[in-house]
């Protein structure tokens, strides 16, 4: 077994049992792709054994704090046993939801979502690259399904030098599915779009928008950025008379209609509009137009801390024209799912977004992804997506 040694005063957070070992704390010491090693202080004291990458500034991420464990398949059939277990005990109202959740399952660059019978797998790091082929086995015996999509095409993959790699790993047919999901229907197909398909960390929040339309009774909903049209349909659900929704992608608004249709909603009840948010805020401010409610989900502004400045001004901006167009008393559902964005920055912008257009409002709830999703005590970094429910005062 390798030996990587870290620099003296390096292992703290290794103590604390945070997963990752970054390429300026390590001393000397190196592996093969994947492969893995014994993490040591400078010292010599035991730390953990973790998968070794080469390209990445991650140069190493931990499978075990326990020194006797061994990493071979039967850790990772445990591993997975214990990760899938863990979704029982959790509240998931629908067929569609996350099997694994990388580090925060203590299995980094895993990513696994079930979409009812088919099975959709990212693998970003060289360590989950490296035991593909038994974490594959151990899911299907372990679920009983047939299906594995593999969809290990995020940019991430390029950092750990690592090719994108897409196609079934078991099975095959169709890539389009549909899921059930509270009391409505969604479908998806596992081979395109963002993420593995669809935003299953947002199955809670769509639950609490189509809530919040049926007992505020919202007439006139805007449904910024919204993709293949969840919160669209959650708010038709929730009895929303009319529901605008907006995104640049021509073929997320046409999967939007169809889930629209899918659901039984007369189409005279939506307006989708392949345009830019920005301009189509601006320009209802221009005509005077307003909502009873809207819902901001933009995609990821800031992947990094470094990308922050320049976020927290696109945040502001989309934040203060919403609150412009949103009526007195209207509800505002505002996101952001950048990892380089805190609750608390993204809070604060919020509020200078209300100061620079002339509104206060009510933080009504503040909101996180679905607990399929979680973020655990050792790893905060698992807490990417978080929201904010606004009642304009």
């Amino acid at each position: 077994m390798k030996t990587i040694r870290l620099k003296e005063g390096k292992e703290r957070s290794l103590l604390r049992r945070h997963p990752w070992i970054f390429d300026g704390a390590i001393a000397r010491g190196a592996a093969d792709a994947g492969e893995t090693v014994r993490v040591e202080s400078d010292a010599g004291q035991f730390l953990a054994w973790a998968a070794f990458s080469p390209s990445s500034k991650i140069r190493a991420r931990v499978w075990s704090f326990d020194e006797a464990q061994r990493i071979d398949a039967s850790f990772f059939i445990a591993r997975l046993a214990e990760s899938i277990g863990a979704r029982s005990r959790f509240d998931i109202k629908s067929d569609g939801f996350r099997l694994v959740h990388g580090e925060s399952d203590g299995l980094p660059g895993l990513v696994v979502d079930r979409y009812a019978d088919t099975l959709v797998a990212q693998f970003s790091s060289c360590g989950s690259e490296r035991w593909k082929s038994q974490i594959v086995s151990a899911l299907l015996a372990q679920t009983g399904l047939a299906r594995l999509y593999e969809r290990s095409d995020a940019s991430v993959r390029g950092l750990e030098g690592l090719p994108e790699a897409t196609g079934w790993l078991s099975g095959g047919g169709s890539t389009e599915v549909t899921i059930a999901e509270h009391g409505w229907k969604l479908s998806l197909d596992v081979a395109e779009g963002h993420k593995t398909g669809f935003y299953l960390d947002q199955r809670d929040s769509r639950q609490k928008f189509a809530d919040y339309t049926r007992r505020l009774q919202f007439q006139r909903v805007l449904n910024c950025y919204c993709y293949t049209g969840g919160f669209t349909v959650a708010a038709l659900s929730g009895g929303a008379a009319h529901v605008t929704s907006i995104d640049s992608s021509a073929p997320a608004l046409e999967r939007a209609r169809a889930n629209v249709a899918l659901n039984g909603f007369d189409a005279s009840r939506t307006t989708l509009l392949d345009a830019d948010v920005n301009a189509s805020l601006r320009q209802y401010i221009k005509e005077g137009r307003t909502f009873d409610a809207i819902v901001l989900d933009p995609p990821k502004f800031a992947p990094t801390v470094a990308h922050a400045e320049r976020a927290a001004r696109a945040y502001k901006d989309i934040n203060r024209l919403a609150l412009s167009i949103l009526e007195p008393g209207g509800v505002l559902f505002t996101y952001s799912c950048s990892g380089g964005i805190s609750a608390d920055l993204f809070h604060k912008i919020v509020a200078s977004a209300g100061s620079d257009a002339g509104v206060d409002a009510f933080i009504s709830e503040r909101m996180g992804g679905a607990p399929d999703h979680p973020m655990t005590v050792a790893f905060p970094e698992g807490e990417y997506l978080k929201g904010l429910v606004l009642m304009r005062r």
